[in-house]
């Protein structure tokens, strides 16, 4: 874990830097999909998923997945204090993740360039999200801001 995030000029391309695990319980779940009212039987009805899913067990929404693997990088301290703003990002996701997986992301630095301003730049991550069997889950590329070491 770093105590304070990189600056834009502490971000190497290249560089990675991988998250604790995390894994992902019913309650998850079911929390996750009553907050932001995913009210699909596949997420809500186990009757249904026993009978029409594939998994046969309750799994994660997609945008669940993107959630869980941002907050298991803030746990990483990488953008604390200098992370300024989240400016967007292209989500795939691969495979599902069920009630019991495991999550870890790859965090890997892709890009970075110089904005207008000088006290901040814009750095692009390739995060790739591992069940515990090592297997990618989602994959994606965020674009931040990030603050400039103070001179």
């Amino acid at each position: 874990m770093i105590g304070e995030g990189l600056h834009f000029e502490q971000h190497e391309i290249g560089a990675t830097f991988r998250t604790l695990g995390r894994t992902v319980s019913e309650t998850d779940i079911v929390n996750f999909v009553n907050l932001f009212g995913f009210t699909e039987p596949l997420f809500m009805d186990m009757e249904y998923v026993a009978r029409e899913s594939l998994f046969k067990r309750r799994a994660a929404p997609g945008a669940m997945t993107f959630a869980l693997s941002e907050g298991l990088i803030m746990q990483t301290g990488l953008i604390h204090g200098t992370g300024m703003a989240y400016l967007g990002s292209e989500v795939r996701v691969t495979a599902p993740v069920l009630e019991g997986d495991t999550l870890t992301v790859e965090v890997e630095v892709a890009d970075k360039r110089e904005t207008k301003k000088p006290d901040r730049g814009i750095v692009t991550y390739r995060h790739r999200v591992l069940n515990q069997r090592g297997e990618l889950v989602l994959e994606a590329r965020v674009q931040r801001m990030i603050r400039r070491a103070q001179r």
